[in-house]
């Protein structure tokens, strides 16, 4: 192979890699399509980039971002980077995307969030027990939509433990769950439920409604 032709093969893996000045487009360009936060590392794989200088440009479009005061943000969710509508124009997304309907948790599903979020690993039953219905109905609207998650099972009763999710961090704005407010001494201790708590407890079926009043599928 002459020397022409190993530059000319080489040519096409050297514009691969982006140059200095086309790190901030190329995380913006990647940024533009990922469906879930990427993190630095991920980033800095995929475009060949030390994660050092991946790191400073994602903080630099941030602030660039809140500088010019775009619509858009970028921030830093779940151990990603992500972009986001900015909160001030919420109204304009809300009207666009959902035309004046909303699509919120009950207060019953915001409830058995919250007693996951602050008891993972916890049962069902155990949730149950916490807040003082069954709550099988809303426990699998949480299931459906993405917030909790089947994280195993209890080895005492093998029963199936869950935890929240990736998502439910997005969407509650959180970078971990070491940032959850400071609820959980307002919630019993587990030694506390314990003899309330009983897996074996028939669940309601799917088709009956559950503790709002509401079809499961409602939540």
């Amino acid at each position: 192979m002459t020397d022409a032709t190993r530059a000319a093969s080489a040519a096409p893996d050297a514009a691969d890699e982006p140059a200095p000045q086309d790190l901030k487009p190329s995380l913006e360009a990647v940024l533009m399509v990922v469906d879930e936060p990427a993190t630095e590392e991920h980033l800095a794989k995929v475009l060949g980039r030390p994660r050092r200088a991946v790191a400073e440009a994602l903080r630099e479009l941030a602030d660039e971002y809140t500088r010019d005061g775009r619509g858009f943000e970028l921030r830093l969710i779940a151990g990603g980077w992500r972009y986001y509508t900015r909160p001030a124009y919420a109204s304009a997304v809300e009207a666009f995307v959902l035309d004046g309907q909303q699509a919120r948790l009950t207060q019953a599903a915001l409830e058995t969030l919250a007693v996951v979020a602050y008891r993972q690993p916890v049962t069902r039953s155990r949730v149950s027990a916490v807040r003082g219905v069954n709550c099988d109905g809303v426990m699998r609207t949480l299931l459906q939509r993405g917030l909790v998650a089947e994280a195993g099972t209890e080895p005492e009763t093998g029963a199936i433990l869950y935890v929240t999710t990736h998502y439910f961090l997005e969407r509650m704005g959180l970078r971990g769950l070491d940032e959850l407010p400071e609820l959980a001494p307002f919630l019993p201790e587990a030694d506390q439920v314990e003899g309330e708590s009983q897996e074996g407890v028939p669940s309601f079926d799917v088709d009956q409604e559950d503790d709002t009043g509401d079809s499961p599928t409602d939540h």
